[in-house]
């Protein structure tokens, strides 16, 4: 989750796909777009056994190219597969324990912060970052308005980085940057792109280099 960019950066969610071979394919053509600061690999319905078979595939991809790998789904996954870090969606008892047992080797962080206090319990954990949405939470074209208010709230008067969920369209990533939010997330918006993953991905970063604010020093 390096800050080498002066303004909003992409975070990829791996969609569900039962097919490992075009799952891998997606991937692979999205990280070849442009740049990604990481990629969360949820666990969604698989079992152990195939989800560890399928994130040892992509991890090393991910890595490769240059991104953080995070794991959502169980923490014993993440340490065999060596992925660099842990995404933790549920309470901040759940996020609590991970980087109590985690970090600082793993980096750990997450969310379901719905509303300003809960995001404040997340805070006094010292993650390295707090979501704001679902990883399944692009229903609609546009990111979720109280998603962008918390961010736009977080990201004038807390330093932890955060991320945001985008929507099914491209052109979401912008109402997110405007808020200030060091990461944008998008899942559809990439994955089930008609242009596919590599061309929006080059998209999304050429919109940002080209509208998003810049962070100040």
């Amino acid at each position: 989750m390096t800050m080498s960019e002066d303004r909003c950066r992409l975070v990829l969610i791996v969609p569900e796909n039962t097919d490992a071979a075009a799952q891998q394919a997606g991937l692979e053509a999205a990280l070849k777009g442009g740049d990604v600061a990481s990629v969360i690999l949820p666990q969604y319905g698989f079992n152990d056994s195939d989800f560890q078979k399928q994130a040892a595939i992509l991890v090393p991809m991910i890595q490769e190219a240059g991104a953080a790998a995070l794991i959502a789904g169980d923490s014993r996954i993440a340490g065999r597969v060596k992925a660099d870090g842990l995404h933790v969606g549920g309470k901040a008892e759940e996020l609590a324990e991970a980087i109590e047992k985690h970090s600082p080797k793993m980096i750990v962080g997450g969310g379901s912060a719905n509303e300003r206090h809960v995001a404040l319990e997340l805070g006094e954990l010292n993650p390295d970052y707090v979501f704001f949405g679902k990883l399944d939470g692009d229903i609609k074209p546009e990111a979720h308005p109280k998603n962008l208010a918390l961010a736009e709230w977080w990201a004038s008067m807390i330093e932890i980085p955060c991320i945001v969920m985008g929507g099914t369209d491209l052109a979401s990533v912008l109402p997110v940057a405007e808020t200030g939010a060091e990461f944008v997330a998008l899942r559809e918006a990439v994955f089930a792109a008609p242009q596919g993953p590599a061309a929006a991905v080059a998209e999304i970063n050429a919109l940002l280099d080209e509208k998003a604010p810049r962070f100040a020093d």
